[in-house]
């Protein structure tokens, strides 16, 4: 077989249909989000990041960043190995328990990443429970799906957010069948927010876990950052919550959180966990500060607010159609491949507006979109900059017909 060739074959599909990724090479303005200096070659010009999941700017937060400078003093880069051996740090320790209280918890655990938290824990659940089930939401993340198949437990999917029909699957299992039900609270790409209580309801009805991917949601929502299910007074309901560090908190990291004896099962039992370095412990303290800050400060989720609403009406405004749900992501709809790509390039060469295009697989092929992630530190000019070039664009690419 002639490797290169095929590989090359596949990527030129990739082109034609308009779905082959191009990274920008940015440099973040330290203290200075949402800017960003982009190079290309030997040329670089000022950008506005529009499409960070550092979705309250915590990355550059003077906290943070001091943290995770103190920790780096003190313990140095690295982690030294994994936690098992030699990779146990006090900053690691002290992030569990932070987590854990965030989210009213007996216990949590890290991992490296959120994809590596959700994919280990479903992974350990679905296989270490006899004859386990769990009944996925249609539109989990892939970590969720991939630690799902990975159990090579049995898998039910039901309807996005109908909890009738997870009803209708939990009626039809075995009443002493382990069973989870695996659902997130914000869903990324559409920004829609799950029916927490009512699915809790049905979970426990029928005997059911609850696994609840919070990983868009800690940070923003709630009292205290704790997430959607924080912010309806619903922790308690849920077995297992899981998140992320890497998006509201600005650095890296996943971790779930639940019972002392759930967490240890899944500490003795992941592989995802067991053979991997763990984080640094700079990274572990920029978490902690964040968190911490996060628990009292609730001015970076109110200023997200505020322009997450100027940007809705703004489009509204202008005639730009955007995805309406009750989230702090505002999917803005183009429907074609080729016409998004096109767009998110010309926004970059021509106005200084970084956005991403978000194409299948991420989205069904036909439901094309720029994923635009409002923060509290967009100013009103950036939004009023965005949104005229957006309507320069529509008006220049005919897309009213393609997005209606």
């Amino acid at each position: 077989m002639d490797y290169e060739a095929f590989f090359e074959s596949q990527l030129d599909a990739l082109r034609e249909e308009g779905n082959y990724r191009v990274f920008a090479n940015l440099e973040r303005q330290v203290g200075d989000f949402p800017r960003a200096t982009r190079r290309t070659g030997q040329r670089q010009h000022d950008v506005t990041v529009w499409c960070s999941n550092d979705y309250l700017g915590m990355g550059q937060h003077p906290k943070v960043r001091a943290a995770m400078i103190e920790a780096i003093e003190t313990c140095g880069a690295g982690a030294g190995g994994t936690r098992n051996i030699s990779g146990t740090n006090v900053h690691h320790v002290a992030l569990e328990e932070e987590l854990a209280d965030l989210h009213g918890k007996e216990s949590a655990l890290l991992f490296t990443s959120g994809y590596v938290s959700n994919w280990a824990a479903l992974s350990t659940l679905g296989a270490k429970l006899p004859n386990a089930v769990i009944l996925s939401d249609a539109l989990n993340h892939a970590s969720m799906i991939e630690g799902m198949r990975h159990s090579k437990a049995d898998r039910r999917i039901w309807k996005h957010n109908d909890v009738e029909d997870l009803r209708r699957h939990l009626s039809e299992l075995d009443p002493d069948r382990p069973k989870i039900v695996a659902f997130e609270s914000v869903y990324s790409m559409d920004g829609d927010i799950a029916p927490i209580k009512e699915i809790c309801d049905v979970a426990d009805e029928f005997g059911a876990m609850t696994y609840l991917d919070e990983v868009h949601a800690v940070g923003l929502y709630g009292p205290r950052g704790g997430g959607v299910a924080e912010r309806e007074g619903l922790m308690d309901r849920v077995t297992l919550i899981e998140g992320t560090l890497g998006k509201a908190f600005g650095v890296m990291g996943g971790y779930v959180a639940a019972s002392s004896a759930l967490c240890d099962f899944i500490r003795s039992f992941a592989s995802g966990f067991i053979f991997t370095t763990s984080l640094p412990p700079s990274v572990a303290a920029g978490a902690c500060a964040s968190i911490q800050h996060l628990k009292t400060s609730d001015d970076e989720r109110l200023g997200q607010r505020r322009a997450v609403a100027r940007l809705r009406k703004r489009l509204d405004d202008m005639g730009i159609p955007h995805l309406p749900n009750p989230s702090h992501i505002v999917p803005v709809m183009v429907k074609d491949p080729v016409k998004c790509k096109m767009i998110s390039d010309i926004l970059l060469d021509d106005y200084g507006i970084y956005v991403q295009p978000i194409n299948y697989p991420t989205v069904p092929k036909g439901t094309e979109r720029l994923r635009f992630t409002p923060s509290p530190l967009h100013t009103d000019e950036d939004i009023e900059h965005l949104v005229k070039a957006l309507h320069d664009l529509w008006s220049r690419c005919a897309l009213s017909r393609v997005a209606a």
